[in-house]
């Protein structure tokens, strides 16, 4: 019994020591500092270091937008008439067959109370009737007030009595990469549908020198000319476009900005048409050889290759050689960067250039021409206005220089001739060529007069 206690007592001294040493020497201190000073309660209950701006996601608040969104933004639908397959009896009396009526779906956003409505071009596109249906599911025809194909925005208006929803445009130069916003659209007819994502890119070119912005909110067929809105309910862009092997949304979608659409839509309504300011100048291809060569293939910015006689460029003293690093206070980094702002200027609008030339940072300001080159219709053309120096060498006030051809023309020598009549029609500048080359008949045949730099006279006849 006396051993027993023994061992006892040397177990309990035993743990007592292997107690106090581990206390003494291995366990740090940990506790809760709770301060009261200025009356109110401080608790630091974790060491760990977390974001000032929340848990991210969670913190984002999409309801608002989307309460404020879904009511402004429509279903269009777009009837065409073309011509079916011809029966027996339209050959026997020589009827065109029996007109098919083509359904086409897309969506579109209330802009104004009274009706106008923004969608995409390709959505209306050879319409020969319009339908909007609001989210209540209430039906209206709608008109064609106008058109851009280069921006692919069109602009439509019902009539009703009743004020409608809309939504008011933002300012998408100020959107941000990361930033959280929602693609909104009436696909398929099923009232507006909202999905979420961030701006992936800015200024995305899809090959037309256009400036897209870039989101992975899921876009589907039917969603075109939907909203793309900030958490805040700003119309920061109209969803235009998928990039996809099956037609279906994978993870990239792209909106026209709504700076863009927004000028496009004035103009419209201003003027009847678009009216764009150039620069006129070019600028040297990326990914190529001579790029390479020239060790302008990486430049931040616009390297300019060519400044067109008489342009606004060249009146602003640009030079080839020069990089354009920045317009007004946008940063350029890359050409769909200046096309994209260029896009919301008219002719006339001033503009302060940063140009690099030579290691040294120039401001220039530039005034906004109109377009002084286009390519014709039908004929595919490219033709300018004529510069001072042209009406010298070619003895003439008016007319318009070939200064491209396509390949199916090249053995008429067409190039650097001037076109002063076509048919019967003057032709004074672009704008007239381009409306009489778009009233050529394929059936019928068109006399081209043109004007050498030797002073002779040509006349080809298209048919």
């Amino acid at each position: 019994m006396k051993r027993l206690a023994s061992l006892l007592l040397v177990s309990v001294f035993a743990g007592a020591i292997t107690l106090g040493a581990y206390k003494l020497f291995f366990e740090k201190e940990n506790f809760t500092i709770i301060s009261q000073e200025n009356n109110g309660g401080v608790v630091n209950a974790s060491y760990t270091p977390t974001s000032a701006r929340g848990s991210g996601i969670n913190e984002v608040d999409f309801t608002t937008a989307a309460e404020n969104t879904v009511n402004a933004v429509v279903h269009v639908k777009n009837i065409t008439l073309s011509k079916g397959p011809k029966t027996i009896f339209d050959v026997f009396y020589g009827t065109g067959g029996t007109a098919v009526p083509q359904v086409g779906t897309g969506s579109g956003v209330i802009i104004s109370s009274d009706g106008y409505i923004v969608t995409n071009n390709h959505v209306i596109n050879k319409a020969t009737q319009l339908q909007v249906t609001l989210n209540n599911n209430r039906t209206y025809n709608a008109e064609l007030i106008g058109t851009d194909p280069n921006s692919d925005i069109a602009l439509i208006k019902i009539d009703t009595n009743e004020k409608l929803p809309y939504l008011a445009f933002g300012d998408s130069d100020h959107t941000k990469i990361g930033e959280w916003v929602l693609a909104v659209g009436n696909p398929f007819n099923l009232t507006s549908t909202v999905t979420a994502g961030i701006v992936s890119a800015k200024a995305r070119n899809l090959g037309k020198n256009q400036s897209f912005i870039q989101t992975d909110a899921a876009v589907n067929p039917g969603n075109s000319g939907g909203a793309l809105v900030n958490t805040n309910g700003d119309l920061v862009g109209i969803n235009t476009a998928i990039t996809s092997q099956t037609g279906s949304y994978v993870g990239y979608s792209f909106a026209v900005p709504s700076n863009i659409a927004k000028k496009v839509v004035q103009d419209i309504l201003e003027y009847g048409n678009v009216q764009t300011g150039f620069m006129g100048i070019s600028p040297a291809p990326v990914n190529t050889r001579d790029a390479i060569e020239k060790g302008i293939n990486n430049i931040d910015g616009v390297y300019i290759e060519l400044v067109e006689d008489e342009s606004a460029a060249q009146e602003a003293g640009i030079v080839v050689g020069d990089i354009i690093k920045k317009v007004d206070e946008i940063d350029v980094h890359k050409y769909p960067d200046l096309t994209g702002y260029l896009s919301t200027k008219r002719p006339g609008d001033t503009l302060a250039l940063v140009v690099d030339r030579d290691k040294e940072l120039l401001t220039l300001p530039l005034i906004l021409k109109e377009r002084q080159s286009l390519v014709v219709p039908e004929m595919g053309l490219e033709v300018k206005n004529l510069t001072e120096h042209d009406k010298k060498v070619y003895k003439t006030n008016s007319g318009v220089k070939i200064i491209g051809v396509p390949e199916r023309y090249r053995g008429y020598g067409l190039s650097e001739k001037v076109i002063v009549k076509i048919d019967d029609h003057e032709i004074g500048n672009i704008d007239d060529a381009y409306t009489a080359f778009g009233g050529i008949s394929k059936y019928g045949k068109t006399v081209i007069f043109m004007v050498g730099s030797n002073g002779e006279r040509d006349r080809l006849i298209f048919q």
